[in-house]
């Protein structure tokens, strides 16, 4: 990270971001432009003719869009948001570096507004994030302190005709919520008033950098909210200066719940929630279901607690916690009542906690997954493979068509195929279906009354209509 450049003042510059319509780049230029700078950027989604609705929203509210052929980058004060991953080649990035302009990461300018707030609440592990920052700024939104709120998803209880994607609100310079990333090291530039660390597992480092890299981010925290229930979250408990522990399992936590009181529904699942600090007892009825979303609810009430909110208020406010959207999604159930779910499950972790929620209540599945790319399927697919075989009955299936891709020079080598050949050896049902669109009929000739299907894969939005053109046309 180039902390001089970081550094430089940005009142009054332009900010361009370059693929502003990126799940992470479309909140963060919403949360620039709602605190005062001007923003314009690219896409080359926009220039492929993809999601059309998102741009002609973006420049009807006040978003400066430009092809993505350099054209957009005219001033050397002019301030260049973008991916470290991004390549000099990119025609912005070129122009910028020719021009002089100060370049920054996503994570750069994110860390400079969110430190800049009088009260922040950063949310970090390695799965749940989303969920976790939604439920937080839901409970700060219902106690009326109108957070600014970044997030990797779209918050449904923040959608509006005026905000239709609400991966962001803007709300008040004063206080500000996150979640906040590890997978590149940016999680250091972070200096939160309450730091939520949800989980420590293997993603995107080896567990001796994640240490460090989560350690050092529990002890910037004035508060760190940490989990029990992962054994690696609970070992940095001790790097705290003020810690708050929540868990569903670990007994001695300051937030549990009474495990005889967990009930399970196919649409949520209820417990009482056990205050060990004041040995305050408060019933937590969550309107999502999944063991995972019961202790995503914990970390939630516990962050909000250490922001002075009563835990009963908090608890009380996720009764009306709408969700976010691909976090197992409903979209809806047909008439002979078959339910299509859409899911942002991409990689091992994420994808297992949505199969455990399915299996726990009654009815055969159905998983259609989409890979995010030819890299990720390289890296972790045999872990992926060995997910779906393992938490997935007899009867379910699993139909997984080619890995998302928009061009470039990668390696697609590994497709598939590979992967649903590895399910199929571990004792799984699994088929391989190249185009997704056939995957569809075919999900649609196997599908029956009760069945489950659940549409899964990141970093392609057409995957919700996909799972809407299901639902329309089952019968």
């Amino acid at each position: 990270m180039d902390n001089t450049a970081s550094s430089e003042p940005l009142a009054g510059r332009l900010l361009f971001f370059c693929g502003i319509g990126g799940s992470g780049m479309l909140p963060l230029a919403q949360i620039a432009h709602g605190l005062g700078h001007p923003v314009a950027g690219s896409d080359r989604s926009r220039d492929q003719g993809r999601s059309p609705e998102k741009f002609a929203w973006l420049e009807a509210n006040g978003f400066a869009l430009f092809p993505q052929d350099g054209s957009g980058v005219t001033s050397p004060d002019q301030v260049l948001v973008a991916s470290a991953a991004i390549e000099d080649t990119v025609p912005e990035v070129a122009r910028a570096k020719e021009l002089g302009c100060l370049r920054l990461s996503r994570a750069e300018l994110l860390s400079r507004l969110f430190n800049a707030a009088d009260f922040s609440v950063a949310v970090g592990g390695t799965s749940g994030k989303s969920t976790v920052t939604g439920m937080i700024a839901w409970i700060f939104a219902h106690a009326g302190l109108d957070p600014t709120v970044m997030n990797g998803a779209v918050m449904k209880n923040f959608v509006s005709p005026e905000n239709p994607f609400a991966s962001a609100r803007i709300g008040g310079a004063g206080v500000f919520v996150s979640e906040v990333d590890e997978s590149d090291g940016s999680i250091a530039l972070y200096r939160p008033t309450v730091g939520v660390l949800l989980n420590v597992s293997l993603d995107h480092k080896s567990i001796e950098e994640l240490r460090v890299l989560f350690g050092n981010y529990v002890a910037a925290s004035g508060t760190a909210v940490i989990n029990l229930d992962s054994a690696e979250a609970g070992y940095l408990a001790p790097r705290a200066g003020k810690v708050v522990t929540y868990a569903i399992r670990a007994r001695e936590a300051d937030l549990t719940v009474e495990p005889e009181s967990i009930e399970h529904s196919a649409s949520g699942i209820t417990a009482a929630l056990v205050d060990n600090r004041s040995r305050e007892v408060v019933p937590l009825d969550l309107p999502m279901p999944g063991l995972h979303n019961l202790s995503n609810a914990l970390a939630a009430i516990a962050a909000a607690n250490a922001a002075g909110i009563g835990v009963r208020h908090a608890a009380f406010a996720l009764r009306q916690f709408a969700g976010l959207a691909r976090r197992f999604d409903v979209i809806g159930t047909s008439p002979s009542g078959i339910t299509v779910i859409d899911d942002f499950g991409h990689n091992p972790e994420k994808c297992a906690a949505t199969l455990r929620t399915l299996r726990a209540t009654p009815g055969r599945v159905i998983a259609f997954f989409q890979p995010h790319g030819y890299g990720p399927l390289r890296q972790m697919g045999t872990e992926l493979a060995q997910t779906f075989a393992r938490e997935l009955g007899p009867d379910d299936l699993t139909i997984m068509c080619d890995p998302v891709y928009f061009g470039g020079t990668v390696d697609r080598s590994v497709g598939s195929e590979r992967i649903v050949g590895l399910i199929v050896a571990a004792g799984g049902h699994a088929e391989h279906i190249a185009d997704r669109e056939d995957c569809g009929a075919r999900i649609l000739a196997a599908a029956r009354p009760g069945d489950r299907i659940v549409v899964m894969g990141a970093r392609d939005d057409t995957l919700t209509d996909f799972a809407r053109s299901l639902l329309a046309r089952l019968p």
